[in-house]
């Protein structure tokens, strides 16, 4: 009798496969947030957004910002609460009038890819999962430390921002007020020499990182269904970080600091039992585990050339439930022994 199902199949596969599938020729929209000591008006940052639109002609560039003014947007990297950061930026993504959907899909929620240096791959990333009408199709992060930092960057010689953050952070980082005003404190990340795991500390007191990475016995599964929404999530590691301590953690990965021993992230509680949504994308191919050469954040054209064309662009929609249809039917027939 299953086999009588068989020409109706057919059918629908030859009706959905003669029917358009719709392209867009415009790309989506892309967020770039900086990293530590960056701001968003730099050159350097511009050059990388005037680069993805030679890649993709017509693409809009939005540079996160926490304040209109460069100089105080670099303070603000250093000095800040980023709950309240990231806040905020929903807010003016929300407030661009070219981020908006059209008039005729208003209803939609904001479609964009983003990229992520540093520290912006992170935050980035807690944006994805707070952010309610915000959907990003690819995340892709250079350099970020996704599973926090166990030791602060040096600071230059005369960079007296970067020295006063480091000074109140010592000894006192799970104190209210540096959880609340030194960012990178807000993603340190010490480890239990006993257990291996997060100290009691962080899980207690961190302002950002814990949460974002839902690793407190309460876990939230809009983050989980958010992150798992997207289509790719692509971490790049520099294979000389000597900045980002430990390196590994651009990709999720856990590092003793006496042994050094690396665990992988598939090999974690936060993969295995998918706090995060990280499992559920992994399965369906999107997440990528990339390095580069070079140290923290010395990346060249031909990086970023070949990241933009294969993940950024236009996106390509198949708006036809006959083919959604067909294939729910092929994997249903498929599994009942009658292909």
């Amino acid at each position: 009798m299953r086999l009588l199902h068989l020409p109706a199949l057919f059918a629908l596969l030859s009706f959905s496969s003669a029917l358009p599938t719709t392209a867009s020729s415009k790309p989506l929209p892309l967020l770039i947030w900086h990293g530590l000591g960056d701001r968003y008006d730099a050159e350097g940052l511009h050059s990388t957004g005037e680069l993805a639109q030679k890649v993709h002609p017509g693409l809009y560039v939005y540079y996160i910002r926490t304040d209109e003014d460069g100089s105080a947007d670099r303070t603000n990297s250093f000095f800040g609460n980023v709950t309240q950061q990231i806040a905020q930026v929903c807010a003016a993504i929300h407030a661009d009038p070219f981020l908006a959907p059209p008039e005729d899909r208003k209803h939609e929620d904001i479609r964009v890819d983003a990229l992520g240096f540093s520290q912006g791959g992170q935050f980035l990333r807690g944006l994805v999962e707070r952010c309610e009408g915000l959907s990003v199709r690819s995340l892709v992060t250079f350099g970020s430390q996704h599973n926090g930092i166990a030791q602060f960057q040096k600071c230059g010689d005369l960079d007296f921002v970067c020295k006063g953050a480091s000074a109140l952070v010592k000894n006192n980082a799970w104190t209210e007020y540096v959880q609340n005003k030194v960012v990178p404190a807000q993603y340190y990340r010490p480890l239990n020499e006993s257990t291996g795991g997060p100290t009691d500390g962080y899980l207690e007191h961190s302002n950002f990182l814990a949460d974002v990475n839902n690793e407190r016995a309460e876990k939230n599964a809009t983050y989980k269904e958010r992150i798992a929404a997207m289509e790719k999530f692509v971490m790049f590691v520099f294979d000389e970080d000597e900045t980002v301590v430990p390196k590994e953690t651009g990709w999720f990965a856990e590092v003793n600091a006496t042994s050094g021993e690396v665990t992988d992230l598939r090999n974690r509680a936060i993969y295995k039992e998918d706090w995060l949504g990280l499992k559920q994308l992994d399965k369906k191919g999107g997440l990528e585990f990339r390095a580069t050469k070079g140290p923290h954040m010395r990346l060249t054209d031909v990086v970023l050339k070949k990241t933009f064309k294969e993940f950024f662009g236009p996106e390509r929609k198949t708006k036809n439930a006959a083919v959604a249809l067909a294939d729910k039917a092929w994997r249903y027939f498929a599994h009942q022994d009658v292909l």
